[in-house]
């Protein structure tokens, strides 16, 4: 099989892909109604089950449902191919000078969100020494390799798999990114602070070379960007982000950074030739005109664009059944455009790469 991971980035603007995966805008439209109302119920729902007053005996089972619940509405949007995940989000506030980030990330990175997630990827602790070979090989093969993690990602067991691969030869050659999740317990920039050095601790004690908010939170976000701006202050990361924010949200924590002195460096979103919803709602135009790098997860929509995955042969655990959607050929037009946009994916890769 072709290995496609490289090209499924340079296809984002290729005109045949995008035209047999493009929609017309009232059907786009209807999918977007539907998946904003989904969304605003599951906001609705954690607002009544979870409070600041949240016993340290409930956290952990509210952090599993939270976690089962963002995996699945990924997914979700991802199949749907369009409406971004837009939790309910601070105001604008008042626009400020841009400051330009001294990060600079490679081309390519690689997401760590399966390593140790049971509850979507079927992880299975016996893969520890399969991914160690993975790590070494992504070491071996990039300048900087660039490591994509957060902290409830397996419950911290991806951060821990991390900071135990990586040594003092190998910390000079990579990058790693984690995320502080906001959860509604969560109300202080403290909070930030202590999530931040928990996760230093788990990735090795070396400083976080970028540390972002995961999503929005209903109340906290600027209580989030002091804390990253804490973080930032205290050395204990060198730059700092965001992740699932829209255009208004982005402009708010850019100006609330930019008052501490500190650029907002990166706002890390779903997008893939599957999810092009940023690059036509304006979100990408205000990442530009801000000087806030855009880091695309799920780039290979789940693994569906990676030409391994089809109805005959469909991956396992959570995103069996997404697969199942996905490849249907009751879907008519989705599932066909789906099978062509694969088949011109993997024409190119093989004029790049051997078999």
């Amino acid at each position: 099989m072709v290995s496609l991971s490289i090209l499924a980035a340079l296809l984002l603007n290729a005109p045949l892909a995008q035209a047999w995966i493009t929609t017309s805008s009232s059907s786009r439209h209807s999918r977007n109604v539907a998946i904003q109302s989904a969304l605003s119920d599951v906001n609705d729902n954690v607002d009544e089950s979870a409070s600041p007053s949240l016993s340290s005996s409930s956290r952990r089972d509210f952090m599993a449902s939270t976690v089962s619940t963002v995996a699945s509405t990924v997914a979700a949007t991802t199949i749907a191919s369009s409406g971004l995940m837009l939790p309910k989000i601070a105001s604008a506030a008042v626009e400020s000078a841009t400051l330009k980030s001294p990060l600079v990330l490679p081309p390519l990175g690689l997401g760590a969100w399966a390593w140790g997630d049971s509850l979507f990827w079927g992880y299975d602790p016996k893969q520890d020494s399969e991914l160690k070979e993975v790590f070494d090989y992504a070491v071996q093969q990039q300048t900087t390799a660039l490591f994509d993690t957060a902290e409830v990602y397996g419950f911290g067991r991806s951060e821990t798999l991390l900071g135990q691969f990586r040594s003092p030869e190998t910390s000079e050659k990579i990058q790693i990114a984690t995320k502080f999740a906001a959860y509604p317990f969560r109300t202080k920039p403290s909070d930030v602070v202590k999530a931040c050095e928990a996760s230093v601790k788990r990735l090795g004690g070396e400083p976080i070379d970028l540390y972002q908010v995961h999503f929005p939170n209903a109340w906290s976000n600027a209580e989030y960007w002091e804390g990253l701006a804490d973080a930032y202050d205290m050395g204990l990361v060198k730059a700092v982000g965001v992740s699932n924010y829209g255009a208004d949200a982005t402009r708010a924590a850019h100006a609330a950074l930019a008052k501490r002195g500190i650029p907002l460096s990166t706002n890390q979103i779903q997008l893939s030739l599957l999810y092009k919803w940023p690059l036509e709602n304006g979100l990408l135009d205000v990442c530009n005109e801000l000087g806030v790098k855009v880091l695309a997860y799920s780039p290979l929509a789940l693994g569906f664009l990676t030409g391994k995955y089809s109805a005959t042969n469909l991956p396992t655990a959570a995103r069996k059944s997404l697969g199942k959607k996905l490849f249907d050929t009751s879907n008519g037009e989705d599932a066909a455009a789906l099978t062509k946009l694969l088949d011109t994916m993997g024409i190119i890769a093989a004029a790049h790469g051997p078999e």
